[in-house]
């Protein structure tokens, strides 16, 4: 059989209808890829049309088949796996085709690399949770997040529960999507230019408590740089307001405070490290 590309809307639904074209058509695709990614290519390719029917008939048979296969099916999907649509794409054939028996057998070649890669999503959602910091905006909490997976659909209920009545946004730099709280009602939106405000005098003074309290608790006998990578990973340090530099603590139009205070037996943060680049789930979180 020729090479097939099948090319989609990059959305769960889209991907959901990449499976339904393949039984349809009876074809099988050689790679999955999202419009965005659309490069002229020498092999075969079709566009596939989102069809919301089409999409439940598949999810339905998937969850009929296996809940727990649907939930890898939907995680997986927000993993950054290298060519995440071909594996999951695979695993849906071999669940309708063969029954959910494999599914216990993490080792089997068409689970592990999804399995695996949720692992990944799900580690990082949980570490998230606490390495988040919110700032006061005009009343508005916002903050920023730079994950390797598209984590906002796994952090919304921890900080809709959290912050109830508050009016918050928490914006994702790597996958340029933002999830906005207000109401009690809660969305996910793409979002692809953003600059964090500016902080006035109040917040920056609070940045600088947090900052002052985060280096007394240090101590200095027990500084253990190592220790502190393997607990905070340095990838989460570019939005976390105790890793920052001076500019970090002063309101624009306020003087300068000057350089950020550690106690005298406290231990303080290294500088900001340069962004780091996106990798595989393979990589350790």
């Amino acid at each position: 059989m020729n090479d097939l590309v099948y090319y989609y809307d990059g959305s769960f639904a889209g991907f959901l209808c990449c499976i339904f074209d393949s039984y349809a058509n009876k074809e099988v695709p050689t790679a999955i890829c999202c419009d965005e990614d659309l490069v002229p290519m020498l092999f075969a390719s079709r566009s596939i049309v989102t069809n919301t029917e089409h999409a439940k008939r598949v999810f339905r048979k998937v969850v009929k088949c296996s809940s727990f296969a649907s939930d890898l099916l939907q995680k997986g999907f927000l993993t950054c796996l290298p060519q995440r649509e071909i594996y999951l794409y695979r695993l849906t054939v071999k669940l309708l085709e063969e029954g959910p028996g494999f599914l216990r057998n993490f080792s089997d070649e068409t689970l592990y690399p999804v399995a695996k890669a949720v692992r990944h999503l799900n580690s990082e959602a949980h570490l998230l949770k606490g390495f988040t910091r919110f700032s006061d905006l005009g009343g508005v909490l916002g903050g920023e997040i730079q994950p390797k997976n598209r984590v906002l659909p796994l952090l919304r209920r921890h900080f809709c529960a959290r912050y109830p009545d508050d009016a918050f946004f928490l914006y994702d730099r790597t996958h340029r999507e933002a999830l906005f709280h207000a109401g009690g009602k809660a969305v996910i939106r793409p979002l692809e230019h953003f600059q964090m405000a500016p902080p006035d005098e109040q917040e920056a003074h609070y940045r600088l408590l947090w900052k002052r309290f985060y280096d007394t608790v240090a101590i200095r006998e027990r500084y253990n740089p190592t220790c502190r990578r393997t607990q905070m990973p340095m990838r989460y340090w570019d939005t976390m307001t105790e890793f920052q530099g001076p500019e970090h603590f002063t309101a624009p139009a306020a003087p300068a405070i000057g350089a950020v205070p550690a106690v005298p037996d406290g231990t303080p943060v290294p500088g900001k490290r340069p962004a780091p680049g996106l990798s595989a789930p393979e990589s350790s979180p």
